[in-house]
């Protein structure tokens, strides 16, 4: 592990802030703060805290002692000064000499001690930071560390590795005895530069941030050489994340199948029925998913208890997914285990929410992580965000897993601990308790993605809750309209008339998230010419990519959603002209006409899946279709403005892509209408349905 520290970097962090009024050691805290946020072999999501002690002006205009200790919800890969509150310190190390003080005394003196009562609240460990005399100090959940500290000899091997350098601190739960306990152990022996906390983390600390932080790095480091030592191959730590591996062919088939399962399984459970993927592999992953011992390992719960509100005590292991076979009997052990799991989970509530002092509400019991040999470990939330967290902590913990078994054994806290972490108020407060979006929990592909009406459509399922996919011929314009929605949105190249592209990027899409719930299948081209005149290549062409390309697309999502098994959308965009047809535009029209034939059989074939499919009707949108060219052309061809010709339309209003998009996302929630066709063309009396 190397020293990134900067000093240039660090002085501008000072010069910047400072026009903001913020002080030279906040800035400093800001940026130390950040370069151990952002390494993940470090800490992960919220993980770990940091701390600065300084001094604020208050209302009267009186320098205060204070702490500057990170704040709920904010994560230190990308930290601002307001992320580290200020919290007066006098009162806070008063509080050392109480024998005891519940959580929720301990939460309300720190917020009473807030200089602005706005600000978040301070980290659960802000007592711990507190009673500590240095100016600056760093706490991580380094992978190495954790791989030691996760021994049942944590403190012989701590003595070993770092010798006197460090203080030992027995497991305590977080909170006000923990605290006390590390200071205790500071002062045992003053001298020491870190305190290594077993079966939780590492916590270094000193008068200056650059210190602090490199001393960090530097007992990082020496764990890491000490599992080197002992396994060559573990000498680099590098969380990997996802896309770092190529998948089989059958991945996207095995996710889908075990999305259903999960679906099914949460109806027994009263959980929600869709939940996201993320699946992750590595040659590190590789390896501990094919230990012989992986039910055993995965079986004796987290490398650090923080990880616990993220993907439960334990991961649901599952077998092998067959290469080429078919997948019925592997999905059946799937979702024999997937029951198995939720049982032992109830029972693991059972057996330790009696100690409670107050009654707890059983969270929902399904696995938040799944471990499928030669596939990988794959994250589970209700998000994409929050199965990509679930991915990471995952990660972190084959890692800490596979060099913890390569120095001894790995032995984190007991069940009874891991319970009273997960059900703890002041961690379940990390999570948030937002209200989901009406389309959350869905995966969105969109066709011709690239395109107007396609990223407008993008756009607005997104702003839905939903996750999208924009698949477009035009890869990097794909990714492009992805990038301007959203970073966990995904764009990709396909062309649609290729089947083999269709089917892998349909696969990386149900790679990418689990599955598919709806496809929006857009893509088009607009050919013009008389048909007594136009040619069979290019007659040809039109049907290939408006008629053929749509049914290549459906074909292969509704077969993703029947192995899903939970129904879906499929929604079309068809035209005006299928139904009212323009001159010189047979290419065009005769093609929808045969693509609105094509809704209604798919409607008709698989309402029984519970796919429900229907059809958008459009008419004069500003697109690649209809050009600016075309828009020209065909307003002189009709004697009208190129303003009037857009609105010739029953409202006299121009119809914009948005339009398009919002009929595309209400289809999309219309759960009892299948064959429908929605006309979005400000009222065209020929191109009326009925």
């Amino acid at each position: 592990m190397a020293i990134d520290w900067n000093e240039a970097e660090a002085r501008a962090f000072v010069d910047i802030y400072a026009a903001h009024g913020v002080s030279e050691d906040l800035a400093l805290r800001t940026y130390s703060a950040r370069l151990l946020g952002q390494d993940p072999a470090l800490v992960m999501h919220g993980g770990g805290n940091t701390s600065v002690k300084t001094t604020a002006t208050d209302l009267f205009g009186a320098e205060v002692p204070v702490i500057c200790v990170k704040g709920s919800g904010w994560d230190l890969a990308t930290i601002e000064p307001e992320g580290h509150p200020a919290v007066r310190l006098e009162p806070l190390r008063a509080l050392r000499a109480l024998s005891a003080l519940s959580d929720e005394a301990m939460v309300n003196a720190q917020r009473q001690n807030l200089m602005d009562t706005g600000a978040p609240n301070p980290s659960v460990e802000t007592l711990l930071h507190a009673f500590l005399p240095h100016k600056f100090v760093d706490h991580t959940h380094s992978v190495a560390v954790c791989a030691v500290a996760d021994q049942p000899d944590a403190e012989r091997l701590a003595r070993e590795i770092w010798g006197a350098r460090i203080g030992i601190v027995p497991y305590i739960m977080p909170g006000f005895s923990l605290a006390k306990a590390a200071a205790d152990a500071f002062e045992a022996d003053p001298r020491v530069e870190g305190l290594l906390l077993v079966k939780h983390g590492i916590f270094s600390f000193a008068d200056s941030a650059r210190l602090s932080y490199e001393r960090m790095i530097d007992l990082v480091a020496a764990a890491e050489r000490f599992i080197g030592e002992r396994d060559r191959t573990l000498v680099s730590i590098a969380i990997p994340h996802a896309g770092d591996a190529a998948s089989r062919a059958s991945t996207s088939d095995a996710l889908c199948g075990l999305r259903g399962a999960f679906s099914h399984a949460a109806d027994s459970t009263g959980a929600p029925t869709r939940w996201l993927f993320d699946r992750r592999s590595s040659p590190e992953i590789d390896r501990l998913l094919g230990d012989e011992s992986l039910e055993d390992l995965a079986g004796r719960g987290v490398s650090t208890p923080d990880h616990v509100i993220r993907t439960k005590g334990w991961p649901l292991v599952l077998a092998t997914p067959p290469a080429d076979d078919p997948l019925d009997a592997w999905l059946t052990d799937a979702g024999t285990r997937l029951s198995r799991f939720v049982d032992d989970y109830r029972a693991y509530f059972a057996r330790h929410e009696p100690r409670s002092v107050q009654r707890k509400t059983m969270l929902d019991p399904l696995p938040r992580l799944v471990a499928i040999p030669g596939v990988g470990l794959i994250g589970v939330g209700k998000s994409a965000a929050e199965a990509s967290v679930a991915a990471d902590v995952g990660e972190a913990w084959a890692a800490t897993v596979l060099r913890a078994e390569a120095v001894g054994r790995f032995e984190p806290i007991d069940e009874a601990d891991l319970f009273d972490l997960e059900y703890w108020s002041l961690e379940q407060a990390k999570l948030g308790k937002g209200a989901e979006k009406p389309l959350a929990r869905h995966v969105v592909v969109v066709t011709g993605g690239a395109g107007t009406i396609g990223a407008a459509t993008a756009k607005a399922f997104a702003a839905e809750g939903a996750e999208v996919a924009l698949l477009d011929i035009d890869g990097a314009g794909a990714e492009a309209a992805a990038a301007a929605i959203s970073p966990r949105a995904l764009g990709l190249a396909c062309d649609v008339t290729d089947p083999a592209a269709v089917a892998a990027a349909l696969a990386r899409v149900a790679e990418r998230f689990g599955g598919i719930d709806v496809v929006v299948s857009n893509a088009g081209v607009a050919l013009t010419g008389a048909m007594a005149e136009i040619s069979d290549e290019t007659l040809r062409k039109s049907f290939e990519l408006n008629f053929f390309g749509h049914q290549t697309v459906a074909r292969e999502a509704v077969r993703l959603m029947r192995r899903q098994g939970f129904g879906g959308a499929l929604l079309f965009n068809v035209s005006k002209q299928a139904v009212n047809p323009g001159p010189d535009f047979g290419a065009y029209g005769t093609s929808k006409a045969a693509l609105l034939a094509l809704v209604r059989q798919y409607a008709l074939e698989h309402g029984r899946d519970g796919v429900r499919v229907n059809a958008v009707n459009a008419d004069r949108i500003r697109s690649g279709l209809l050009t600016g060219e075309m828009i020209a052309a065909r307003s002189i061809a009709r004697g009208v403005s190129e303003a009037d010709y857009l609105a010739g339309n029953l409202l006299c209003a121009e119809v914009r892509a948005e339009d398009v998009a919002q009929a595309f996302v209400a289809s999309a929630k219309l759960m009892r209408t299948t064959g429908n066709v929605v006309t979005v063309d400000g009222g065209a009396v020929a191109a009326m349905l009925r």
